[in-house]
Parts: structure tokens; sequence; C-alpha cells
């Protein structure tokens, strides 16, 4: 027990640097926005009889692909024999409030399985470990669309063909598509959320602009490869084709601007991702304010000139040179 709490009180530690690190003024604009998007989600799911059964698998699954990416992993293995008893635990506590709501609403059953299957995530060993380098299946994607490639490999593979059954259970329902491509854009908000190296941006030889549209080209090509089924089941749904358009252009429309973050705030990881989780969440919880096509419009200027500012600062000039 005094181990279990030296341990929790770790990662309360390291959970207060990393707030520090993202700053108060983020914090101010993520955590209401987050608050509202997941929130919204979750009670639309605990109000519908099906829908309340997906909430403990769609957590599990989560804290299975946090746990396996985790680079301390290693670390606990050698330094304490029980260390997956503290994650257990600390898996739980990270369940407890979806587990709360659930209960609010009177879904007993899928809230008792909500915290059965939470902890279950610290019994899987690390993604490096599963699978050699040299057994690893070949991509369907080009090694130049390494983010698509290095998320599918992480948890991609298995999370397409879930979201896509689950999004030909309820096809007969919009709402069925529509949570399965918001499942597979925080997939794509996984990928693209780790900055390369800077050796890789410099190999690449080409102006920012260029640079650019060559990520912009790769990243959503590849998007709307894996989206198109979702499209088509919105399209043969009550929605129409006229809706699958409007869908899967808005779809696209947040993968773009999710690589556009990226390369805005590049090399520091931690606010390429609060800041794409920030404009995901903004993107889900004003759709139909009046203000929202003028916002959307300014935040795509602006991240398009941020983006190519910050990798001209990067690269240096010698992409001009290149050029002349």
């Amino acid at each position: 027990m005094p181990a279990l709490q030296a341990y929790l009180t770790l990662r309360r530690r390291l959970a207060w640097r990393l707030l520090l690190e993202v700053g108060w003024v983020r914090l101010a604009l993520l955590v209401p926005v987050l608050l509202l998007v997941l929130g919204r989600a979750l009670v639309l799911a605990a109000r519908h009889p099906a829908g309340q059964w997906a909430v403990p698998v769609v957590v599990a699954l989560l804290l299975a692909s946090a746990h396996r990416q985790r680079a301390d992993l290693r670390f606990l293995a050698t330094s304490a024999p029980d260390f997956r008893r503290w994650l257990a635990v600390e898996y739980g506590l990270w369940a407890l409030p979806v587990a709360v709501v659930l209960l609010g609403f009177g879904d007993w059953a899928a809230a008792g399985l909500t915290l059965a299957l939470a902890p279950w995530a610290a019994a899987l060993p690390p993604v490096r470990e599963s699978r050699s380098t040299r057994h690893r299946s070949r991509s369907l994607f080009r090694s130049e669309a390494f983010e698509w490639v290095s998320g599918l490999r992480l948890g991609g593979l298995w999370a397409w063909p879930l979201l896509l059954a689950g999004a030909v259970w309820q096809h007969p329902s919009p709402l069925g598509p529509m949570l399965a491509l918001l499942g597979w854009l925080l997939v794509a908000l996984g990928c693209f959320g780790t900055p390369e190296p800077v050796t890789m941006l410099a190999m690449a030889a080409r102006s920012p602009r260029q640079f650019l549209q060559r990520r912009l080209l790769l990243g959503l090509g590849c998007a709307a490869l894996t989206a198109l089924p979702f499209f088509w089941l919105v399209a043969v749904g009550p929605a129409g084709r006229g809706g699958a358009v409007a869908v899967a252009l808005a779809w696209l429309g947040l993968v773009g601007m999710i690589i556009l973050t990226k390369y805005a705030f590049y090399p520091n990881a931690t606010h390429i991702r609060t800041t794409q989780a920030l404009v995901v969440g903004v993107a889900l919880v004003l759709p139909g304010n009046p203000v929202y096509p003028v916002l959307l419009l300014v935040a795509v200027g602006g991240l398009m000139w941020q983006s190519q500012r910050r990798l001209r600062a990067v690269l240096g000039e010698k992409e001009l040179k290149v050029e002349r």
C-alpha cells in the first residue's frame, strides 16, 4: 500500500508538471471545451439502450492504447515487480468518473462493466515488445505517409474494423456512422500528435509551402481512403448523398486542420496535442453557431500562416536557395 501511494503521488506530480507546461491560457480554453464534448457524447450514449454498452468498450480501448504506448513500462518492470497492480488501480481511477455518469442514468450494468474492463489494460504488453521489427506486417500506405503507417501499427489496424462493424450495425440511424467517424478522427488525432525529427524535415529539401502541401496531400489522401466506407454508410442512410458529401468535407477539413496544427507548433509535442484537441473540440461544439464559419476561416488562415512560419524558422533559408 505505501508503494502504491508513492506511485499515485508521483503520477499526480507528473500530471501537474504537464499542466504547467500546457499553460493556463490553453487550459482555460481546452478544459471547458473537452468537458462539453465528452459530456455530450457520454450523456448521449448513456441514454441510448445500445450506446451505453459501447462506453465500457471505448474506455477500455482508449486505456489499452495509452497503456501500450507508455514510455515508463520497462522502467516499472525492472524497478517494481507489482507495477501492474499499480497500473490497474490507476486505470480504474480514470474510468471511475465515466462509471459515475452511467450510474446517474441508471445504467448499473454498463457502469460495472466499465470498472471491470479498465484495470485489465494493465496486463497488456508494450507495443514494441508485442511484435519484432523483422516480423512487422507491411503497411498498405507508402512509407512517406509515416504518420498513418505508425498510427495503424499502434492500434489503428484493430480500431478500424471495430468502428466499421459498429457503423454497419447502426447504419439505419445516422448516429452510428457519425460516431464511428468521430472515433476514426480520434485515431487520426493520435497519428499526427507526435512530431517527427528535424532531420526528416531537412531531408525533404523543399520550401515550407511545398513541404506543407505534400504533407496535406498524403495525410488527407490516406484519411479519405480509410474513411470512404464510413462516408458510404452515411450516404445510404437517412442523410443521403448530400449529407454524406457535407460530412466528408467537414471530416476531411478537420483532419487538414490537425495536420496544420502539428507544424504550426512543431516540435513541441505537448503544445501540438493540446491545440489539436482544442481545434477538434471547438469544431464539435460550435456547428450551427452563426460565428462558426468566420471562426473556421480565421483558424484555417492562422494555422496555414503559422505552420509555414514555423517550418521556415526550423529549416532556415536554405530551401529558398535551392529554388533559386
